[in-house]
């Protein structure tokens, strides 16, 4: 699926640029649009290493990045803009959480709409002029008293949101390495062989209470979620606290 387009209006630092360009590569976004930065381009040597350097590697993203005069020039392809900003102004407007935006972003993206998404300058944010250019807004919802972002930030916001509607990554994995899970087998094997030597100890010293005390332990141990090579330390354990040579020693001296 086509990506949205990230577009920077006025960015006052060269850094910011680069920051930006790394959120975009963290979220598989891939084309830049700049609107008359604040520093004149092609940037100077020193200003292009400070760039590079807060993009992290996603240099691709800047060689390909295109410059602009004016918003107008900058969005003329588009079909769908978004504009971020964190004020309501007087204007009406559809007014969009990044969450809300996205089901929207992909249903015009699949009818083949190409869309846009603006951040206006770090200082200042998007001004009205700018705004009215847009179709809706994004407004991303944080702690009232204290609303503001990075530049780079505010990208990678959405660009999460955007990334994450198509990622199928589970969202929650056991990673076991190289051994594979426990069968059911092999837990009941080990929870009868610490049941027995448990009795040995005397551990169960009130009968009445054994049941809920091994279906205690019982629970304890499935919600383990063991490997088959945890089955086995535990079997060592065992071994080594019943018959160690170095616990014979002990109870010889």
């Amino acid at each position: 699926m086509p990506n949205p387009v990230i577009i920077l209006v006025h960015p006052q630092l060269v850094e910011n640029i680069g920051m930006t360009a790394r959120a975009m590569a963290n979220c598989a976004l891939d084309e830049l649009r700049i609107v008359k930065p604040r520093d004149p381009w092609p940037l100077g040597e020193i200003h292009q290493q400070r760039m590079a350097a807060a993009a992290s590697g996603a240099d691709g993203i800047l060689q390909d990045a295109k410059l602009f005069e004016t918003v107008e020039e900058a969005i003329a392809d588009l079909n769908y803009v978004y504009a971020t900003t964190s004020r309501t102004h007087d204007m009406v407007n559809k007014i969009l959480t990044p969450r809300a935006a996205i089901p929207d972003m992909m249903a015009r993206t699949k009818a083949g709409q190409k869309i846009g998404v603006m951040f206006g300058p770090e200082r200042t944010g998007l001004v009205n002029d700018y705004i009215v250019l847009a179709n809706a807004k994004i407004t991303i919802p944080l702690n009232p008293d204290f609303m503001s972002l990075n530049l780079a930030q505010t990208v990678l916001l959405i660009g999460y949101e955007w990334h994450q509607a198509q990622d199928r990554t589970e969202p929650l994995q056991t990673h076991h390495g190289s051994s594979r899970p426990a069968t059911r087998e092999e837990y009941l094997n080990f929870y009868q062989r610490l049941e027995s030597e448990l009795e040995a100890a005397g551990f169960f010293v009130a009968e009445d209470m054994r049941p809920s005390m091994t279906r205690s332990l019982q629970n304890m141990l499935q919600r383990a979620e063991m490997t088959e090579q945890e089955i086995r330390t535990w079997h060592g354990v065992i071994s080594a606290l019943v018959t160690g040579p170095k616990r014979g020693k002990d109870k010889g001296s």
